[in-house]
C-alpha cells in the first residue's frame, strides 16, 4: 500500500497520548530505519585476527556481506580465565577499511623501465634466463632502471609474465654467483606464521638467504641471552594481576598494550603499587601511583642505584633468607672466579674457574672444561650439576639438584669468613666519560676495591687467587664491607658509584625516591617470594648499551629473588614475538625436512655491512674498551671485529664465500678432496675467502631481495638513506663524508676500495596489500591478500591463546595470499631451470649454534685460526662446513609436499630432539599424499590451510601426544621426570577448525620456561626454578659475571652505567647552508604511536583524521621558545645520515634537550621537500644509522653463541642526534601552488 498520502500533513492521524501526555502514540514515517537495518546487516560472521605485529592478538569478528567484508568486532568468547583472575578484553581496529580504498594493492604492478627491458630481451632470447641475462650484463641498462627506484613509474602486469621474470632473475644469479646471493626478509612470523613460512621456505630449499628481524628491530635484548639463554620470555600480561608491586619502565602500556592494560589498572584495587619510569609524561605516567622522569639514556644508572640500596638492606644488613637463598641456588653469585695479576700489584677479574683448572678434574671426565666451579658451605671444592658441560656429552645430571659429583651441597654465595687474603680487584668506571649532552660524575676510571680471596693450586702448578661472582657483584656496586676499601661507599650520600646519591647526579631523580621505591622493590618481593616485577619497553632497549640498562634491571629481579615466581620477574614486551608452537613451525619454514641447514643470516650485519653504512663509522672499539684492556689487542674498525666474529663461526655470513658456492664440489673434485676438506685447505691457504673481506669486489653482495609482511624502507630500515643509495642505487640524502674523503679508522679485515658499488640489488621484490614507502622503491610489487582473505594462524606472549586468520572473502582483486604466491613463483622456477641449474652440491657455512654441542667451542682464550694461533677446526675454531645437495628442478614438488628428514631425524628444538614419525603418518592420512613424481609418497601441502595443519600436528604445543614426548626427551638430559607437565592433555590434539571455532589454550611445552595451567599463569623462568631445569647458560644459573674475553675487555663482564655514545652525526656533517632560523642540536627518539601499529594504519584515512594528518615531531616548550617554533609548525630534522620534514608538536611533557618523532611514519602522507637534500622530506629513520657492537658478536661460547634472532648485533638508534630548526620555504615539489613561506615568530 502507498505511503503517499501519509508524508502529507493534512492526512496524518493523531495519536493518542499517554503517561499523562508525557507520552504519544505517532502514525509517521518509519522507512529511514531501513537503511539502518541494511547497513548492519550481514550473510556471516568469520573469526580472523589482526597479522600487524600487535601483541594484543585479538580474536576478532569479521562481518561480511555480499561477499564483501563490512566491519569488524571483537571476539569475546575466549576460554575462561581462572575465577581469580579478570577476563581478556580486546580493543577495536579500523583494518576493513583497508580492504577496498584506494590504498590497496589491486594488480601486480612493475617498473616501467625494467618491464620495457625484459619484454625486448625475451624479443631476442627464447630463454627466460639468457633474457634476464642480457639486461645484467649491460651496465647502462642496469642503471637506468635502479636509478629512477622510487621515482614512481609502476605499471600493471601480470602474474604469469613477473613470476616468470623472478624466477629467472632467481635461476641467474644462483647460477652465476650462488643461492646466497638471493636473500629474503620479513619480520615476526608469529602475526601470521604461515604467510611468514611461504617466503622462507622458497628461499630455504634454493640455498637462498632468510635475514633475521627481532635484533635487526632492536627488541632483541641481549640481556636476555647473556643472563638466561634465552632469546625472550616473558610473562603473560595476566600475571600481571599476581603482582604486587610493579615497574613499568619505559613501557607506555595504556597506549602500546591497550588490549592488555585492564590488568595493570585492576591489580591497583588489590593494593598493588604502580611506578612509571619515563623520561617524558606519557599515558603510563598518568595511570600509575608514582612517577620518575630520569634522563633519556640513564636508565643503568638509575638501575644500579636502586640495586646498591637492595644489596645493602636486604642482603647486608638486614639479610633476607629468602633472597640469598634464591641466590644460592639459581644464579652463577657463588661460582669462583680467577683473577688476573696487573702490573700494579692489583688484580682484574679473569675467567670462571672450571674442574679442568684442578689437578683432578673434581672427577669429571666430560667436558671438565665447561664444569663451573664453586666453594660449599664445608669449604670444599665442588663442580654443582647444571654447568653447560653437563648438558652435552652425557645425561642425567644437567639439572639445578643441590649436588655436585653425587652428593647433596650448599654452596657458599660468600669467601668472606673462609678467605685467605684480602685483594684489591680493579673495575672499569664509565660514569666520568664527558658527553655535552648528558651528566657525568667524576672518578678515577678503575676502582680498585678489595674483596676477599683463597688461594688455590692449579692442575698446571701454579697458585691463583679466586673471588666469588657474588663477591664481586657486591663489591661493583660500591657496597662498603669492612674491608678497609676506600673506593666503597659510607652512606647514600656518597658521591661514587652506584649509590643513590651518585645516581641522582646522573640522571636527575631524587635520591630520596631511588631509595623509597628500591627499598618498596625489594620489601615486598622479601615478604611475598618474589611477587615484583618489571615491565620493560623497548625504548630501554633501543640504546646502544642496551644491555647495560637491561642487565641493570634484571639484577634488581635476581638479588630480590623474582624471576621464576609468580607475578614476579621481567616483562619485555616489544613486537609480537612469541611463536608459541615454534617447533612444529621450524621444519616448514626453513625446508628442513628437505634440507639441513638453511642459510640464515642477522640482518643488523647485513645491512650494515651490503648498505656500506660501515664506511661513514666514526665510533671506534678502542673509545668501548675498558681502561683496564690492551688496546694493542682490539685494533681495526668496527666492521673488522664483525669479519672476525664471522671467520671464526660466531656470526653468520651472507653472503659466504668470494665464490659461488654451487662450484666448490667440482674443485674439490680435481683435487681428490671431500667439498668439506677443500673448503678447509682453500680457507687456510687463501684460495677462497669470506665474501665480508670484500665486500665491494662486484662479486661478494646481494642481488635479488624479497620483502614480504614488512615495510623494511618505510619502518625498520635503520639507516634509511644508505639503503637508497648503496642497495637501490638511487637518490639519497646522505649529508656526511665517507671514510675515503675524511679522517678515520679504515679496516684491516676488509679490503678498501675507493669507491663503493651502488646499486647492488638487480631486483627488489615486495608483496604488500598496500602501496608502502617500500614498494615505492621496489621494482615489482605483488598483491597480497589481506587479513580477512587468507588462512593462517596468529600467537602472542601476552596471552596463552593460538588465533586463526580466516578467508571471510576471496582474495580481493588479483591479489593472492603469500602462500599461493610462493608456490607460483616456485612452480616456474622449477621449470625455468632446466638446463641451467639441476642437482646440485652446495657448500654451507653454519655459524656455533647455540643449544648445540658447537657452542661449547673455544673454552678459554680466544684464537683466530687466520693470525696462525690455531688450527682451522669447522665447528670449533670455524664454522661448521656443511655439504646440502639440493634439486632445483624439484623445488616445487618439495614445497608443496613435507619431505623425509622428519622421519629420519624426528624433530625438536632447543636442544632436545624426539620421533615425530606418528605425526608425519596422521599428515599423510589428513591433507593425502604425493601420486608421484620427486616427492612422491610424501604428505601434501598444497594450501595454506595444509601448512596450518602441518604446524599444529608437529608442535607440542598444540599436539598433547608431541608435547608428551618433548617433555620425555628433556627428561633424558636433566634426570628428572616433567611429563607430568602435560600428561593430562596427551590426547588433546588442536586442528585448525577447532581454532576457527574458538581460541585455544597452548599445551605447556619444554620449548618455554614457563607453564599453561590452572594453578599459575605464564611465567617465564618459572619450571627453571620449580622444576629445576637448568638456565641454558654456562653456569645453567641465571649469569649475572659474563667471563668470556671480549666481555672482560669491553668492561662488561658486570653490569656497569655506560652513558649513550657519541656517533658524530651532527659534529661531522657537511655544512648545511643556513636558512635564517636558529638551530639546535636535540636527541632523537623513536617510541611506538598512537595512530598506528609500526607503519600500518599510519596512512589510514580514519586514524589520518583522527591524529594531525602527517608526520609529526615533539618537542619541550623550552627548545622550541630558543628555536622560535610554534606548534604546527613546519620543521626539518637533519644530521650525518640524512634530514627529515615534519610538522612540530610543541607540548610541556617532553623535556628538553629531547625530541620524539613516533616511529614508522609513512614517507608518502604530506611531506613537503627538504631544504637540507632539496628530496622530498625522509623518515624517522633517514637520520639514523646502524653501529653495531663487539660485545654482541661473540659466538661459540654457552650462552653467548649464536641463533637465528637469538643473539647477534642489534640496530640500536637512540642515541642519534639531530638539528632542528624550522622551516623557512614549504615546497611541496608538486607544481599545483601550495608552497608557502613560513615566517619567524614575533
Amino acid at each position: 500500500m502507498s505511503k503517499l498520502l501519509d508524508r502529507f500533513r493534512y492526512f496524518k492521524q493523531k495519536g493518542d497520548t499517554f503517561a499523562d501526555g508525557h507520552g504519544q502514540v505517532m502514525h509517521t514515517n518509519r522507512d529511514w530505519e531501513d537503511s539502518y537495518r541494511q547497513r548492519w546487516q550481514f550473510d556471516k560472521i568469520v573469526r580472523s585476527t589482526h597479522g600487524v605485529n600487535c601483541t594484543g592478538s585479538c580474536s576478532w569478528k569479521i562481518y561480511v556481506k555480499n561477499g564483501l567484508v563490512t566491519w569488524e568486532t571483537q571476539q569475546t568468547d575466549y576460554p575462561r580465565t581462572r575465577p581469580d583472575l579478570p577476563n581478556h578484553e580486546p580493543r577495536g581496529a579500523s583494518y576493513s577499511w583497508y580492504l577496498y580504498s584506494a590504498n590497496r594493492l589491486k594488480y601486480p604492478l612493475v617498473r616501467k623501465r625494467l618491464i620495457e627491458l625484459w619484454r625486448e630481451a625475451l624479443s631476442r632470447h627464447s630463454d627466460p634466463v639468457l633474457a634476464w641475462e642480457s639486461i645484467m650484463n649491460d651496465p647502462q641498462k642496469c642503471q637506468s632502471y635502479k636509478q629512477v627506484r622510487g621515482h614512481g613509474g609502476f605499471i600493471r602486469s601480470n602474474w604469469k609474465e613477473l613470476n616468470q621474470l623472478i624466477a629467472a632473475a632467481n635461476v641467474w644469479t644462483i647460477k652465476t654467483y650462488g643461492p646466497d646471493r638471493v636473500a629474503g626478509f620479513s619480520p615476526i612470523p608469529a602475526m601470521s606464521m604461515v604467510s611468514y613460512a611461504a617466503g622462507t621456505r622458497y628461499l630455504s630449499l634454493l640455498g637462498g638467504t632468510c635475514l633475521s628481524f627481532y635484533d635487526w628491530y632492536c627488541d632483541l635484548p641481549p640481556a636476555s641471552p647473556m643472563t638466561w639463554g634465552e632469546q625472550t620470555d616473558v610473562p603473560e600480561s595476566a600475571d600481571w594481576y599476581n603482582s604486587a608491586y610493579i615497574i613499568a619502565w619505559g613501557s607506555n602500556v595504556p597506549q602500546t598494550r591497550t588490549p592488555d592494560a585492564h590488568f595493570f589498572t585492576e591489580v591497583r584495587y588489590k593494593g598493588t603499587k604502580t611506578i612509571a619510569i619515563t623520561p617524558d609524561y606519557s599515558e603510563v605516567a598518568k595511570l600509575c601511583d608514582q612517577w620518575l622522569a630520569p634522563k633519556q639514556g640513564t636508565d643503568s644508572a638509575l638501575a644500579m642505584a636502586m640495586g646498591h640500596v637492595i644489596l645493602k638492606e636486604f642482603h647486608l644488613d638486614n639479610p633476607s633468607d629468602y633472597f640469598l637463598n634464591y641466590c644460592r641456588r639459581y644464579t652463577d653469585m657463588p661460582m669462583l672466579v680467577l683473577l688476573d695479576e696487573r702490573a700494579d700489584g692489583s688484580y682484574v677479574p679473569g675467567r670462571m674457574m672450571r674442574a679442568s683448572d684442578l689437578v683432578d678434574g673434581l672427577g669429571e671426565a666430560n667436558n671438565p672444561e665447561w664444569k663451573t666451579v664453586a666453594l660449599n658451605s664445608t669449604g670444599e671444592l665442588v663442580a654443582p650439576n647444571g654447568s653447560i658441560g653437563f648438558r652435552w656429552g652425557e645425561k642425567g645430571k644437567w639439572n639445578l639438584e643441590p649436588v655436585a659429583a653425587g652428593v647433596e651441597t650448599e654452596l657458599s654465595l660468600s669467601l668472606l669468613g673462609q678467605h685467605d687474603d684480602v685483594a684489591g680487584v680493579a673495575f672499569p668506571y664509565f660514569g666520568g666519560n664527558e658527553n655535552p649532552h648528558f651528566r657525568s660524575v667524576r672518578q678515577e676510571p678503575v676502582l680498585v676495591r678489595q674483596l676477599p680471596v683463597k688461594r688455590l693450586a692449579l692442575a698446571d702448578g701454579s697458585e691463583r687467587m679466586v673471588v666469588s661472582v657474588y663477591d664481586l657483584v657486591l663489591a661493583n656496586y660500591g657496597l662498603d664491607r669492612g674491608l678497609d676499601d676506600g673506593h666503597s661507599a659510607n652512606n647514600y650520600n656518597d658521591v661514587k658509584a652506584y649509590t643513590p646519591a651518585w645516581g641522582e647526579q646522573i640522571t636527575g631523580v631524587p635520591r630520596r625516591h631511588i631509595e623509597t621505591i628500591a627499598r618498596e622493590f625489594a620489601e615486598t618481593a622479601h615478604k611475598t617470594h618474589g611477587r615484583s616485577m618489571i615491565i620493560l619497553g623497548a625504548g630501554v632497549n633501543h640504546w646502544y648499551h642496551m644491555d647495560m640498562n637491561y642487565r641493570g634491571m634484571i639484577n634488581m629481579l635476581v638479588f630480590c629473588g623474582c624471576v621464576g615466581q609468580t607475578g614476579g620477574g621481567w616483562a619485555h614486551y616489544v613486537g609480537q614475538e612469541k611463536l608459541r608452537p615454534q617447533t612444529g613451525w621450524l621444519p616448514l619454514a626453513f625446508a628442513l625436512d628437505w634440507n639441513r641447514p638453511p642459510r640464515q643470516m642477522n640482518s643488523t650485519s647485513f645491512f650494515y655491512n651490503h648498505a656500506s653504512q660501515w664506511r661513514y663509522e666514526k665510533l671506534t672499539a678502542q673509545e668501548l674498551l675498558s681502561p683496564l684492556a690492551d688496546p694493542a689487542k682490539f685494533s681495526g674498525h668496527l666492521i673488522d671485529f664483525n669479519v672476525r666474529a664471522e671467520r671464526m663461526g660466531w656470526l653468520p655470513s651472507a653472503p659466504q664465500l668470494n665464490l659461488n658456492p654451487l662450484s666448490v664440489k667440482a674443485s674439490a673434485d680435481k683435487a681428490g678432496l671431500s667439498a668439506a676438506d677443500y673448503t678447509v685447505q682453500a680457507l687456510k691457504s687463501g684460495a677462497i675467502r669470506f665474501a665480508c673481506e670484500q665486500p665491494d669486489s662486484g662479486h661478494n653482495h646481494p642481488r635479488n631481495l624479497f620483502v614480504w609482511r614488512s615495510n623494511l624502507l618505510g619502518s625498520s630500515g635503520k639507516g634509511h638513506e644508505y639503503m637508497l643509495k648503496y642497495l637501490l642505487g638511487t637518490d639519497s640524502g646522505i649529508q656526511g663524508e665517507a671514510l675515503g674523503s675524511s679522517e678515520g679508522i679504515k679496516p684491516e679485515e676488509v679490503e678498501w676500495q675507493s669507491a663503493a658499488i651502488e646499486g647492488k640489488l638487480d631486483l627488489l621484490v615486495t608483496l604488500d596489500f598496500r602501496m608502502s614507502s617500500t614498494c615505492l622503491f621496489s621494482d615489482i610489487v605483488l598483491p597480497t591478500a589481506t587479513w580477512y582473505e587468507k588462512d593462517d594462524m596468529n600467537t602472542s606472549d601476552m596471552h596463552p591463546f593460538i588465533h586463526p586468520l580466516s578467508a571471510a572473502v576471496d582474495p580481493a582483486w588479483e591479489s593472492k595470499s603469500d602462500w599461493e604466491i610462493y608456490k607460483g613463483i616456485a612452480s616456474v622456477f622449477s621449470e625455468v631451470c632446466v638446463g641451467h641449474l639441476g642437482q646440485e652440491t652446495d657448500v654451507v657455512l653454519h655459524p656455533l649454534q647455540h643449544d648445540s654441542p658447537a657452542e661449547l667451542a673455544q673454552p678459554f682464550d680466544i684464537l683466530d685460526w687466520r693470525k696462525g694461533e690455531c688450527e682451522l677446526i669447522p665447528g670449533k675454531t670455524a664454522p661448521n662446513i656443511v655439504v646440502v645437495e639440493r634439486d632445483y628442478p624439484a623445488t616445487y614438488e618439495r614445497f608443496t609436499s613435507l619431505g623425509p628428514l622428519l622421519d629420519k631425524l624426528g624433530n625438536g628444538g632447543k636442544g632436545i630432539a624426539w620421533n615425530t614419525q606418528d605425526e608425519v603418518d596422521f599428515l599423510g592420512k589428513l591433507n593425502y599424499t604425493k601420486h608421484d613424481g620427486p616427492a612422491k609418497g610424501r604428505p601434501r601441502i598444497d594450501t595454506a590451510l595444509d601448512a596450518s595443519e602441518v604446524i599444529l600436528a608437529l608442535a607440542p604445543e598444540t599436539n598433547g601426544q608431541v608435547a608428551v614426548k618433548a617433555w620425555q626427551a628433556l627428561g633424558e638430559m636433566t634426570g628428572r621426570e616433567h611429563t607430568h607437565l602435560a600428561i593430562n592433555k596427551e590426547d588433546e590434539k588442536i586442528r585448525f577448525r577447532d581454532i576457527q571455532a574458538q581460541p585455544r589454550k597452548i599445551i605447556s611445552s619444554p620449548t618455554w620456561s614457563g607453564l599453561e595451567s590452572e594453578h599459575v599463569s605464564y611465567n617465564a623462568g618459572y619450571t627453571n626454578v620449580h622444576e629445576l631445569i637448568p638456565w641454558r647458560t654456562l653456569s645453567g644459573r641465571q649469569q649475572l659475571y659474563q667471563d668470556h674475553a671480549w666481555m672482560r675487555a669491553f668492561g662488561e663482564s658486570l653490569v656497569a652505567y655506560r652513558p649513550p655514545i657519541d656517533t658524530r652525526s651532527v659534529s661531522e656533517m657537511r655544512e648545511i647552508p643556513p636558512n635564517g632560523f636558529p638551530e639546535k642540536a636535540l636527541n632523537f627518539l623513536t617510541p611506538h604511536q598512537k595512530w598506528g601499529i609500526h607503519s600500518t594504519y599510519s596512512e589510514n584515512l580514519l586514524m589520518l583524521t583522527l591524529s594531525r594528518g602527517g608526520p609529526i615531531v615533539w618537542i619541550s616548550e623550552a627548545d622550541a621558545r630558543e628555536l622560535g617554533i610554534e606548534d604546527n609548525d613546519w620543521i626539518e630534522a637533519f644530521n650525518a645520515n640524512g634530514a627529515l620534514t615534519a610538522r612540530a608538536v610543541v607540548s610541556q611533557r617532553v623535556p628538553p634537550g629531547m625530541t620524539m618523532m613516533y616511529h614508522a611514519q609513512e614517507r608518502i602522507m604530506n611531506i613537503p621537500g627538504s631544504e637540507v637534500t632539496g628530496m622530498r622530506g625522509g623518515i624517522h629513520n633517514s637520520v639514523t644509522r646502524v653501529c653495531p657492537k663487539p660485545t654482541h658478536m661473540i659466538g661459540g661460547y654457552a650462552q653467548l653463541a649464536y641463533g637465528f634472532n637469538y643473539y647477534g648485533t642489534v640496530g640500536s638508534n637512540r642515541d642519534e642526534f639531530i638539528m632542528i630548526r624550522k622551516m623557512k620555504n614549504i615546497n611541496w615539489l608538486d607544481d599545483e601552488g601550495r608552497d608557502q613561506v613560513q615566517e619567524a615568530k614575533k
